[in-house]
């Protein structure tokens, strides 16, 4: 079983984080700035942690935190779009216990799966650099260490993908010739198997060019892989 200890551990190490000065003045700059809608909302402005089941055999990486979603709620893909469309495919598999998640308090438990974000700090126009996505890259590494019972990993977009890779390379799973993103990619790397799929993001689903039965299908994949 996964070492709820060390996990937690890393978790409050991630949240102290301050390596990245651009990451830092940015995260701190939205929170004092907001936007109209939620002028009145303390913001969390820091980095955030992974979230999810210890015992996960599904891992979902993401690319980093919404500015005013997860910078804002304290965890990743709650409070905005992407994660109204997350949640809702999680949630009709039985890995979480409800179809949304607005705030990182409201009781949202998830089963046998654990998300985390590549780079943990909102990026100013949500493109982190080569120097600040490597500065984070240990972190999820380390999780997926930690998560002795992971079996399956899906990649929220081509940028996600890489992040996995990489992490995966670090614990000596390297794949050669690297596997090539795409929707519903599917490639065995060690005691992995790493799915793709398109990033839940606005741009991709408001275009039709992630649909709601699209992204189920990938989930459903990654439960029986995880099976």
């Amino acid at each position: 079983m996964t070492d709820r200890a060390a996990l937690a551990a890393l978790t409050a190490e991630i949240v102290a984080c301050r390596r990245c000065p651009r990451l830092v003045a940015w995260r701190q700059q939205v929170a004092r700035e907001k936007v109209a809608r939620f002028r009145d909302e303390p913001y969390w402005a820091r980095p955030l942690p992974g979230f999810g089941d210890p015992d996960a055999r599904i891992l979902l990486v993401g690319l980093a935190p919404a500015a005013h979603g997860g910078n804002r709620t304290g965890r990743v893909f709650t409070g905005d779009a992407s994660g109204d469309f997350l949640w809702a495919a999680l949630h009709a598999q039985g890995l979480a216990d409800r179809p949304t998640s607005r705030r990182a308090d409201d009781g949202l438990t998830l089963t046998d799966t654990y998300i985390a974000a590549a780079v943990r700090c909102a990026p100013p126009a949500n493109k982190p650099t080569i120097d600040e996505r490597d500065a984070c890259a240990p972190f999820l590494a380390r999780e997926v260490a930690l998560l002795t019972e992971l079996r399956v990993a899906v990649a929220l977009g081509a940028f996600g993908w890489d992040a996995a890779l990489r992490a995966f390379a670090s614990l000596g799973f390297g794949a050669r010739p690297k596997p090539r993103f795409g929707h519903a990619a599917e490639a065995v790397i060690g005691r992995y198997t790493l799915l793709g799929s398109y990033h839940p993001s606005q741009q991709n689903t408001f275009t039709g060019r992630l649909t709601a039965p699209m992204f189920d299908a990938v989930i459903a994949r990654a439960v029986s892989l995880a099976s």
